[in-house]
């Protein structure tokens, strides 16, 4: 299979390791924990464990294509302020 048009990188390799890590961890803490019932956050919706990380992958790939698309800068501003929210997400949504 020639991959070659999708111009795999170390970076991007990393990228699909963390989703892929995240979503063993999600599975490994619902088997350790199991429940994780719904909570309302503060925007007022009923999210569960797996609903808080989807949102958190999803706002923090919006934050990196607007970082991208913004500045000329290297991405670890992008990548810091992607955990801070994904922290926030799981704290507060």
């Amino acid at each position: 299979m020639d991959l070659t048009w999708m111009a795999w990188t170390p970076e991007t390799a990393a990228f699909f390791g963390f989703i892929a890590l995240c979503l063993i961890a999600m599975a490994v803490w619902e088997f350790l924990r199991p429940g994780g019932a719904p909570r309302r956050g503060i925007l007022g919706l009923d999210t569960t464990r797996g609903d808080r990380l989807f949102i958190t992958l999803l706002g923090s790939a919006y934050i990196c294509l607007a970082w991208l698309a913004l500045t000329d800068l290297e991405l670890w501003g992008a990548a810091f302020i992607s955990a801070i929210y994904g922290f926030a997400v799981f704290r507060w949504v």
